[in-house]
């Protein structure tokens, strides 16, 4: 995992991603701000998870690490939201 962002992204921290609104039940990507120094443990880099809910500032993330179900408390800048994507076409 590089410790870098890409020259274009140095510097930059954007207060939306600091107060975006997640729902419950939204699914979402983990993917670790660089240029936050936080501890952020590296083996949840790049899983999916589901809110569960809001404390503070903060977001509780359901994982599934092997066969059981781990929460995580992150804050929002280091999530992403999955846009919901159905197959065949429907909606």
């Amino acid at each position: 995992m590089g410790k870098r962002k890409k020259i274009k992204e140095r510097g930059k921290i954007r207060f939306s991603e600091y107060f975006k609104e997640l729902k419950i039940g939204d699914k979402v990507a983990i993917v670790r701000d660089k240029a936050i120094d936080s501890h952020f443990p590296h083996r949840i880099q790049g899983r999916t998870g589901v809110v569960d809910g809001k404390r503070g500032g903060s977001y509780i993330i359901k994982l599934k690490e092997l066969s059981k179900e781990k929460i995580f408390i992150m804050p929002p800048i280091h999530l992403r939201k999955i846009k919901n994507i159905n197959s065949k076409g429907q909606e």
